[in-house]
């Protein structure tokens, strides 16, 4: 982006680089952090002030390639902060945070912009509280964890165990499956993924005609750090100021919210920083904490985030991935021992929670049979333990009666994919809330005791089954 220097302020010089930090010492009148410095006689330089160093020089991020960054270079503030482009041209588009398309459009617009910090006390004067329950139409999704409007949710995952493919599910649900978009618009934040990933999302929007309603910001794998770790708060200003702008319903999609801490952390090491927990950054909390905060509803409109959350070697206790936890409404795990054993989504359902189960915001059948399940699942849990050791025919009657109705929960839980439906063969099913409450109220209340489990799997709702199926014929 074109950016002009302000001339009243000092002019720096750099005094060090290590890999993407860039130590620059001013004699004068010191930069404001965020600021972003640009080289006097080389134009490729592009650094963003970070923290203070010492009294006199400060530690910044290098936005590009710091191989042709040299002792002595001048540099000098831009007098603003790192800005990218906004407003309904953005729409349609695949760029990333200096406001470079990736889609192979033409160059956009600069004249409609805003800045990837906001003013937090500004947004918690109009700060909206959700209370309304969105239907994904997915099971397991609405009946254990519901997602609030403009709530943020979580979906906690090692490698490989479909959160991305959860991700795509309730984009193509909630944008796609009844052309919502033209009610709301989606802000899709990618860091630190691969570029095949994006680029396989960009073809779904444009095959299924939504395209224009996305805005995609990429910060990939390949990226350095300090970009990777400003896509997401480039993302999420982007979704408040459209929110703003347009007076539209945003939802707000990340990818991966883990690789944006990693990121952070990166960046801290290079800066010297003493660590925390577990190595992290001792500034992770309020990094997190200022991400989040952005992402809120107001007047205007609301933003619902759905942040895909990678848990390195499947452990929750991660320090990097509990700071994420303070924030979010509704919790998603995903199992890895789910998925082997071929139940998708491979969701943990004793894990996973939402503060929207609460009866005010969900009905009262749902309310009851949730807890009810959750109850029978947990006690099923002690009871696997015992089928692994004498088998299932030495359990007491009731062990057996609660054994089965946990197993047919399981089951029926299990759903085919819009977004995988090619892959898979399955029919793909969007199941509304209120079959899947009945449904489960059905198994709780004994009346399909005798039927077969595996006939449960992949289906929609229990109407997919024949008469004579259910009566365990």
């Amino acid at each position: 982006m074109v950016s002009t220097l302000n001339s009243s302020k000092n002019t720096g010089h750099v005094i060090g680089v290590r890999s993407q930090i860039v130590e620059v010492e001013f004699s004068g009148e010191s930069p404001r952090i965020h600021d972003i410095l640009l080289g006097v006689t080389k134009s490729e330089i592009m650094l963003e002030v970070s923290a203070s160093a010492t009294a006199t020089s400060f530690y910044c991020l290098s936005l590009g390639d710091t191989t042709s960054i040299c002792r002595g270079d001048q540099v000098a503030p831009r007098g603003s902060g790192l800005t990218i482009p906004s407003g309904a041209g953005v729409l349609g588009r695949v760029f990333d945070i200096f406001g470079r398309p990736h889609d192979g459009l033409p160059e956009l617009s600069l004249t409609d912009n805003c800045t990837i910090d906001l003013s937090a006390a500004e947004q918690f004067k109009t700060a909206g509280r959700p209370f309304e329950v969105l239907e994904t139409g997915i099971k397991a999704v609405d009946f254990f964890s519901p997602v609030l409007k403009g709530g943020k949710i979580g979906l906690f995952g090692g490698a490989g165990v479909g959160k991305t493919v959860l991700l795509n599910e309730i984009i193509h649900n909630f944008l796609i499956r009844e052309d919502k978009s033209l009610d709301a618009i989606s802000v899709f934040a990618a860091v630190g993924e691969r570029s095949r990933e994006a680029q396989e999302l960009h073809e779904l929007l444009q095959q299924t005609g939504i395209a224009p309603y996305v805005t995609l910001l990429l910060g990939q794998m390949g990226a350095n750090p300090a970009v990777r770790f400003r896509t997401a708060y480039a993302a999420a200003a982007l979704a408040s100021d459209l929110r703003d702008k347009l007076g539209k319903d945003v939802l707000f999609l990340i990818d991966n919210v883990y690789r944006f801490a990693q990121a952070g952390s990166e960046l801290a090491t290079l800066q010297n920083a003493i660590p925390s927990e577990d190595g992290y950054q001792p500034t992770l909390t309020s990094e997190m904490g200022r991400l989040h905060e952005t992402l809120d509803s107001n007047s205007r409109g609301s933003i619902t985030s759905i942040e895909a959350v990678f848990v390195p070697s499947d452990d929750l206790s991660d320090y990097g991935v509990r700071s994420i936890f303070p924030y979010l409404d509704t919790y998603l795990v995903l199992s890895r021992t789910i998925y082997q054993k071929g139940l998708v989504p491979a969701i943990d359902y004793l894990q996973s929670t939402s503060v929207a189960l609460d009866s005010r915001l969900v009905s009262p059948l749902h309310h009851v049979a949730c807890f009810e399940a959750k109850s029978l699942l947990e006690e099923s849990a002690r009871i696997e333990r015992l089928v692994s050791l004498i088998g299932f025919s030495e359990l007491s009657a009731h062990d057996q009666q609660v054994y089965t109705r946990a197993t047919l929960i399981r089951n029926y839980m299990t759903q085919s994919f819009f977004s995988t439906s090619s892959q898979t063969g399955r029919t793909p099913a969007f199941v509304p809330l209120e079959k899947t409450v009945r449904d489960v109220l059905e198994i709780l209340n004994a009346k399909h005791d005798n039927l077969d489990p595996q006939k449960l799997l992949y289906i929609g709702s229990l109407d997919d089954l024949s008469s004579d199926l259910k009566a365990g014929m």
